[in-house]
């Protein structure tokens, strides 16, 4: 129900409501233990990425299956764009949001870390016995449950505000210049603009530059001179305590000729090869040693940055553009559970991750 079209009441959006609704949820919550919800595999069937820490067995009382219908008001890249097409309908974008995580643990110990995580609940906490809990137990039928090995170890709020006080960071919120995290202390920072070069990317005053010249995450790109298209730059820097960057990349959703949603993802910057059509050429690699949980950072780059120009622009069709970034795979909380109590993980439990930073949208809208 997170995305749908109507109202309590079942009424359908109007311009009044829908300036409300943006006006009051200017963030959505994209990952957090109970799964993450930026896209999904039927949704998006040709991101690679899409899979990540799903969790879409029933609803959230397990009393009801899941229908593929469902998915697509629940999963935050596909609300962007049904916002476009809202926007083309009634004049005002309902789903105009920044992207947080959050880690909405209920013991006290809000930990993100996949070698130490306590779980979101005290139900939830580390023992030797966390493999076969169950969170939420379906009174209809167990595989409609979820299980404690479901979760996920996720998830950060991260903002770019003026200072560290509560106004600045409020303000931040409000315009939306926010990214989620699934747990990482990794860092990211995206500009758009009509006149950026791709050597600005490594420029020391890039972010002066950025908000000269450009708008932040969050920001409304006015159109710009006739033939030209939108450039993005990018950085991203690892967690100083964590694996380093596999890639970097653009997210688009826009509305086409036909009053039809689309999307396409590009990468636009790998660690340790070259893009090859929109495309990393290979997979970053796999240090993980399951069994000692344990890895390595000689494969993926510490800092990573990339500079974006849209091959497929057209200046009359609404659009937005978000970053994601990956990091290399490292041990999944499983993984540590059972290396440290000497258990066996279920058979199909994920023992890897790769975790991952969401940026709130660029948008950009014709004529406006």
């Amino acid at each position: 129900m997170m995305f749908m079209l109507e109202t309590l009441d079942g009424e359908p959006f109007d311009a009044d409501y829908a300036t409300r609704r943006a006006r009051y949820e200017p963030l959505v919550e994209v990952t957090q233990p109970k799964g993450t919800g930026e896209a999904h595999p039927l949704l998006s069937p040709d991101d690679a990425f899409a899979d990540f820490e799903i969790i879409d067995a029933s609803n959230l009382a397990g009393s009801e299956a899941k229908k593929p219908e469902m998915l697509k008001t629940e999963y935050a890249r596909e609300a962007l764009k049904i916002g476009l097409a809202e926007e083309a309908r009634i004049g005002v974008n309902p789903y105009k949001f920044g992207m947080i995580g959050s880690t909405d643990a209920h013991n006290a110990i809000p930990s993100t870390r996949e070698e130490n995580w306590f779980g979101k609940a005290y139900i939830v906490e580390p023992t030797p016995h966390r493999r076969d809990g169950v969170l939420i137990e379906s009174q209809i039928d167990p595989k409609y449950s979820i299980y404690d090995i479901d979760l996920g170890a996720s998830g950060l709020a991260a903002v770019w505000a003026t200072e560290n006080t509560r106004e600045a960071i409020w303000d931040a919120m409000k315009r939306r210049e926010v990214f989620a995290t699934t747990g990482t202390r990794l860092r990211v920072r995206v500009f758009g603009g009509w006149d950026f070069a791709e050597d600005e990317v490594s420029r020391s005053d890039f972010a002066r530059a950025g908000y000269a010249r450009g708008v932040p995450m969050g920001g409304d790109l006015r159109p710009g001179p006739e033939g030209t298209a939108p450039k993005f730059m990018v950085r991203a820097l690892r967690d100083p305590d964590g694996a380093n960057l596999d890639r970097i990349q653009i997210v688009k959703g826009w509305l086409d000729a036909n009053g039809e949603t689309r999307e396409k993802i590009w990468d636009i910057a790998c660690a340790g090869r070259e893009i090859v059509d929109g495309t990393c050429d290979g997979a970053v690699g796999n240090t993980v040693d399951v069994a000692g949980s344990s890895w390595t950072n000689t494969i993926g780059e510490a800092v990573l940055g990339g500079y974006w120009e849209d091959p497929e622009f057209d200046p009359g069709q609404s659009a937005f553009y978000y970053t994601r970034v990956l990091e290399i795979p490292t041990p999944r909380w499983t993984a540590y559970d059972a290396k440290f109590f000497g258990i066996d993980m279920p058979e199909g439990t994920p023992m890897t991750v790769q975790d991952r930073a969401y940026t709130s949208p660029i948008w950009y809208t014709p004529g406006g």
